[in-house]
């Protein structure tokens, strides 16, 4: 379950972290997306972790 739960915050991690440049008008395939995607899936990972713990004890 705890391999699980980093995957899916990884995942979720880098679509929101994907997405946030596309707010402020930049394309899906630009730089900072890429940037920001890798950004939020090292956060999902962590907090997948961090979750899995809490969870799990």
């Amino acid at each position: 379950m705890q391999k699980s739960l980093i995957w899916v915050g990884a995942f979720v991690g880098g679509a929101i972290g994907g997405y946030i440049p596309v707010l402020f008008g930049a394309s899906y395939l630009s730089i900072s997306s890429i940037i920001f995607s890798t950004m939020g899936g090292v956060i999902g990972i962590w907090a997948g972790y961090e979750l899995a713990q809490l969870i799990l004890g």
